[in-house]
């Protein structure tokens, strides 16, 4: 296999939360490409790193929590948060999207 091509089919699937599973495809120094797949009522705890994140729902629907409120995205909304801004989620149907980061995230290489 190329080292710039990867299917979400062959990468590890890694529990990071009670129905939360990621599967790390590809990244670079500056870049990092991500597939989560989360289960209805699961939810991710509010947190903050210093990468900074942007998403894309494929399908489903969650409640993102930050500290100036909350809102919902939904199959075919996108999302962003700044380096060390504070959010987290609540899964309200089971859902799948993909995450970037810049730089790309030491722990989940």
């Amino acid at each position: 296999m190329m080292k710039n091509i990867k299917s979400k089919d062959n990468a590890k699937q890694i529990k990071v939360f009670e129905g939360v599973y990621r599967k790390t495809l590809l990244y670079n120094r500056n870049l990092m490409l991500c597939h989560f797949t989360l289960e209805k009522n699961a939810e991710i705890p509010l947190h903050s790193h210093k990468e900074h994140q942007i998403g894309y729902v494929i399908d489903g629907k969650l409640k993102f929590l930050t500290e100036n409120g909350e809102f919902i995205v939904k199959k075919g909304a996108s999302y962003i948060f700044d380096s060390n801004e504070k959010h987290g989620a609540i899964i309200l149907e089971d859902s799948e999207v993909i995450d970037v980061f810049h730089p790309a995230r030491e722990d989940y290489k």
